[in-house]
């Protein structure tokens, strides 16, 4: 593969569960699919399976690339493990530069606080 994004979850750190893989060559697609689809053997005992699907609508390396150049996850606040990664022979690769500034990504607070001491509120 030549393009690797697992999405991550920037308060738990925690991935979110899917990655987005580009294969170089769709002679791969059989082999990949076999292996990945139902996979289940994690380093940590869990019940879940893998699923393998198409991914759209972004196709092929070139889509990837564009798709993440610009975007919050590459913004400099974000730890580089959290971003996607090029590859060529298999050896990590420079991310294209931005097309445009990438603004700071947004962290999501789903508790309610109170607003003036930012404490948790009680649930209504």
């Amino acid at each position: 593969f030549d393009f690797l994004y697992l999405p991550m979850d920037f308060k738990t750190r925690a991935c979110l569960g899917y990655a987005f893989v580009n294969l170089i060559s769709p002679s791969l697609v059989e082999s990949f699919w076999r292996t990945f689809d139902g996979y289940s053997k994690w380093a940590i005992p869990s019940k879940k399976k893998a699923y393998v699907s198409w991914c759209g609508p972004h196709q092929g390396y070139d889509a990837h690339v564009e798709r993440y150049r610009s975007s919050p996850v590459m913004h400099d606040s974000v730890p580089d493990e959290y971003k996607p990664i090029i590859l060529a022979d298999g050896v990590r690769m420079p991310f294209p530069l931005p097309m445009k500034k990438a603004r700071a990504p947004r962290v999501r607070n789903f508790m309610r606080r109170h607003p003036r001491t930012g404490a948790p509120a009680p649930q209504a």
